[in-house]
């Protein structure tokens, strides 16, 4: 195993490299650029041509986009060895403090929205497996189905019409992640107040995964239960809860550890959508914003520590392969 862990560790380099370089390329060469942005501007404001000239060079000498592409990437990979991603173009602010502002909230979504999840599919795919074509099994699949069917934005301005203000009811906040003044409430009613926030935004982001996840924990329950040593356990006399929890379901769930093996990335990414209707500023708000004004060293930041937190959740996926199930082994035999 050892050795295995060497060899993924090692490998990852190479692949970082590759996806950077694949990463910097796309977004150099996309059309426009923080400097004809600016000169855009210059223009609606009906600046002079020669002005508009001037603020061109001078936006793209103060972002060093002047320098040939290949001196670009270069100092850029110096800076990432570091852990320095630059400033910000549209603020100027250091681009690690920005994530570091957006980071806590997108992984409280995420990870509450994760849970909710995991906690509901799970259980109920399991229990439908062992009564196949019975009435949990179809009423899940319908429930299931018809909400993975409904668009997010849909259902969040459904929410808000109905819950929020709208012509209805007003029971939760419509916009951002806490109330304003709540800093000085005591830490308990700090968090109800975060809570009471996101209750509509972990409802639009949860709904949608019951679908595919208790539907693929069936499918897996169904193929593992059929077992031979699963009848034996039965045969044994062990409980019934031991043959499903010991057994069926924790061979069950190697399958769902690829799943798993793209939580992290999702973690940091966010949800554009959700975030852009109930005004949360998280990880995809602010990778969105940073799009449509050419922020290309927030875009190269968020690309890069997606792209090195999908390989650490493939290696650790592949390392759970073998904590799960003790006959699986890496080691050449």
């Amino acid at each position: 195993m050892f050795k295995y862990v060497i060899k993924r560790v090692l490998l990852m380099i190479p692949t970082l490299v590759g996806i950077t370089v694949i990463t910097f390329a796309v977004v150099h060469l996309a059309p426009g650029d923080p400097a004809s942005l600016k000169a855009q501007t210059a223009t609606d404001m009906l600046a002079s041509e020669s002005m508009t000239k001037e603020i061109v060079d001078n936006t793209r000498e103060l972002y060093g986009l002047d320098k040939p592409l290949y001196m670009q990437f270069l100092l850029w990979t110096k800076r990432v060895a570091t852990l320095d991603f630059g400033n910000s173009y549209r603020d100027h602010r250091p681009v690690m403090d920005k994530i570091k502002d957006a980071l806590p909230i997108t992984l409280t979504l995420n990870i509450l929205t994760i849970l909710v999840i995991y906690i509901v599919s799970i259980p109920v795919g399991a229990y439908a497996a062992l009564r196949p074509r019975g009435l949990i099994d179809r009423a899940s699949a319908v429930v299931f189905m018809a909400l993975y069917s409904l668009p997010s934005f849909w259902v969040a301005m459904m929410l808000i019409i109905l819950l929020a203000g709208g012509d209805y009811l007003n029971l939760f906040p419509i916009t951002g992640i806490v109330s304003e003044g709540a800093s000085a409430l005591p830490w308990y009613d700090w968090v109800l107040n975060v809570g009471w926030h996101l209750v509509l935004p972990v409802t639009c982001l949860t709904y949608g995964g019951f679908a595919f996840l208790s539907r693929f924990t069936r499918a897996s329950m169904l193929d593992v239960i059929r077992q031979d040593y699963i009848r034996t356990a039965r045969a044994k006399g062990l409980p019934e809860w031991k043959v499903v929890t010991r057994h069926a379901l924790r061979n069950a769930l190697i399958p769902l550890l690829t799943l798993m093996g793209t939580l992290l990335p999702a973690l940091l990414g966010g949800s554009v959508i959700i975030e852009q209707i109930f005004s949360i500023p998280g990880m995809g708000r602010l990778g969105f914003e940073s799009v449509l004004a050419r922020d290309y060293p927030v875009i190269m930041a968020i690309a890069t520590i997606s792209a090195f937190l999908t390989l650490v959740s493939i290696f650790l996926a592949d390392i759970m392969y073998a904590v799960v199930d003790p006959r699986i082994s890496f080691e050449k035999r």
